[in-house]
């Protein structure tokens, strides 16, 4: 049977999706060797196809090329799921901007968004997503864009929402929010990523009907987070889309790749 390497978030909403897969809790022709990386360094490593499969930004997309192809299972997309801007004071996004914005990576969805809604955004630093509301805090940086777990957290750190992204992009499109994608890598055999899409599919269903199994493996990387930010992070981001996209998630994608080049 052949290992393939999977690249996913160690974020609750990956861990509680390909917990079965990992595990051996679906059927399969292959095994997985998990990778947990940051999205942001998931993007990176898509440059050189490191991965046999891997999560992506929908705004890593076009520089990634023809080197993966999108699954239809696994996604993250939906309504009401979009980044944050954040600051210490309420102001408009236009005046945050202005100033230096933390950014959790040039490829992911959120700054695509970012760089649409915020057409004169200049100033930004990267940093990885999980140190963004604290050097906000410190006044290192004028403005936060936050993903992940942030979005429930940012009030603990004194911080107001200047801007819900995924808020901006729903008027602008009535779409939903297309943030990232499970993706094979092009070189792999057609029927090994049917396969893979299928076993994917199969570990969310296992996920949603046995909501309980993976709560050891959530809670073994998801760090700081309370039983509480864990369990709201996956009933955001786990949800229909990320058992088929469907055709109104593939618009989405397709619509936001093509603003972001």
């Amino acid at each position: 049977m052949r290992d393939l390497t999977f690249g996913f978030s160690p974020c609750p909403n990956d861990t509680f999706a390909f917990h079965a897969l990992v595990h051996g809790l679906v059927d399969a022709p292959f095994r997985v060797r998990p990778v947990l990386l940051d999205i942001e360094e998931l993007n990176r490593q898509a440059h050189d196809g490191a991965l046999d499969l891997t999560k992506l930004s929908v705004g890593a997309f076009a520089a990634v090329g023809n080197r993966y192809r999108l699954l239809r299972s696994g996604a993250a997309l939906g309504r009401g799921v979009g980044p944050l801007v954040v600051a210490r004071t309420p102001r408009l996004l236009e005046d945050a901007v202005r100033g230096t914005v933390a950014i959790p990576g040039r490829e992911t969805t959120a700054f695509r968004l970012l760089r649409l809604a915020a057409p004169s955004l200049k100033s930004v630093v990267e940093l990885r997503y999980d140190r963004i509301l604290g050097a906000v805090e410190r006044g290192e940086m004028d403005a936060g864009l936050i993903i992940h777990e942030s979005r429930f957290t940012y009030q603990d750190h004194g911080l107001v929402k200047i801007v819900d992204l995924g808020d901006w992009w729903e008027r602008e499109t009535r779409l939903p929010v297309p943030l990232a994608g499970i993706c094979a890598r092009s070189d792999l055999d057609d029927g090994l990523v049917a396969a893979a899409e299928r076993a994917i599919r199969e570990s969310v269903a296992y996920g949603f009907a046995h909501r309980d199994a993976s709560r050891a493996y959530v809670r073994a990387h998801s760090q700081e987070m309370s039983d509480v930010v864990c369990d709201a992070h996956i009933n955001l981001y786990v949800n229909e889309y990320s058992l088929d996209i469907s055709d109104e998630g593939l618009r989405a994608i397709q619509r936001l790749v093509a603003q972001a080049t």
